[in-house]
């Protein structure tokens, strides 16, 4: 049995990802926000935790660490000059600040441990290069650079790899996805003409937690229904 941090396992692809690591007799340790979580798994605990708190108390964690996902992220979409500076540092905080905070704070607990392994998200956007994006992409290729120098300065003890997906159905992108109209037209827009799930996103995920992947770090892996690479 491994001990597993997921920061915002209280739906979407943490919670999937809960699910799946629990059911294979690992014990996660989850985390919400706002909305308190219980889960009837008798492996899965969950735990408040504000990331942009400038002190958090993770004292809930066992002494080693197998691996820690951390999972909040955001969705704005908008027009570059209707963006202030202000929300391109809300989202650096989020999702930048908020993982190296956690990571610094969990670090001593993953060395202890004979398969320790961090995995961080982006987005397809930062490859591809998408209109209205610059918020979401500015945070996310700031993740893609860290997840590098990481697995470069912790090799070979923890390793460190991202996912970068596609929109994926999740309360996340809840907005995108709320008609059939929408649904339609994101599918057919790749080349696997369909939208991705949580079950797609958090499958890479166990894997890359897995003894399976332990040659496996400093990469981004782009699990977006072929969207980055293929024209059809």
């Amino acid at each position: 049995m491994s001990n597993y941090l997921i920061i915002g396992a209280s739906s979407g692809i943490g919670q999937a990802l809960a699910l799946k690591l629990a059911e294979n007799n690992h014990h996660v340790f989850g985390t919400y926000n706002k909305n308190e979580v219980h889960s009837d798994h008798p492996l899965i605990t969950y735990n408040q935790l504000n990331v942009l708190d400038d002190n958090f108390d993770l004292a809930f964690l066992p002494e080693t660490l197998s691996g820690v996902i951390y999972c909040p992220g955001s969705i704005n979409l908008r027009p570059f000059e209707r963006i202030k500076p202000e929300d391109f540092g809300n989202d650096f905080n989020l999702q930048v600040v908020g993982a190296i905070k956690t990571i610094q704070a969990v670090i001593s607990r993953l060395k202890k441990s004979e398969n320790a392994a961090i995995i961080l998200f982006s987005t397809i956007a930062v490859q591809k290069g998408l209109p209205f994006h610059s918020q979401v992409s500015a945070s996310k290729g700031a993740i893609e650079g860290f997840t590098k120098a990481m697995a470069a300065e912790y090799a070979p003890k923890i390793r460190v790899n991202c996912i970068a997906p596609s929109l994926t159905d999740t309360p996340l992108a809840a907005s995108l996805l709320n008609n059939d109209q929408k649904k339609e037209a994101n599918a057919l827009r790749h080349p696997l003409k369909r939208i991705g799930t949580t079950d797609d996103i958090s499958s890479m995920a166990e894997f890359l937690l897995s003894e399976k992947a332990s040659w496996i770090t400093g990469q981004i892996f782009h699990i977006d229904g072929g969207l980055s690479t293929l024209q059809v």
